[in-house]
């Protein structure tokens, strides 16, 4: 299999690898945005989860489970963000497509809602101006 020049997740080291089968691995995400925030990889250089396999996405929803029962037990979140940025418009900055499992802790933040909807600021709340004008 060829490994694209400069892909960060082609090469990585064996001792970063936590799980590993015949499609996919995890990893701890270098970049952390909370503690425990891990990546589900294909182990084939693909850059859009549309362009994966029936094998592949078993093996990475699979992984998606493994790891979150492994994040249960390490670190007790009170929830998780599953997250995938699929193009450069979506955010993607490495052109090998992961899954983000990134566990929420209680007062995190001190408003959560709308998790993935702040990936655009200003239509992420929504409810706000509901809550104002309900009796």
């Amino acid at each position: 299999m060829s490994h694209p020049v400069g892909c960060p997740f082609c090469t990585l080291p064996a001792e970063r690898v936590l799980l590993r089968n015949d499609v996919a691995m995890v990893v701890r995400d270098a970049f952390p945005v909370s503690p425990g925030h891990t990546l589900v990889i294909p182990l084939r250089h693909v850059g859009s989860f549309f362009e994966t396999t029936a094998p592949e996405r078993e093996g990475m929803l699979k992984f998606l489970d493994d790891a979150k029962q492994q994040l249960d037990a390490e670190f007790s979140p009170a929830g998780y963000n599953i997250g995938i940025n699929d193009g450069a418009a979506a955010g993607q900055t490495v052109g090998h497509l992961h899954i983000h499992l990134i566990p929420r802790y209680t007062d995190d933040q001190p408003d959560p809602r709308g998790g993935v909807r702040w990936v655009v600021p200003e239509k992420a709340d929504y409810w706000s101006a509901r809550e104002r004008t309900q009796p």
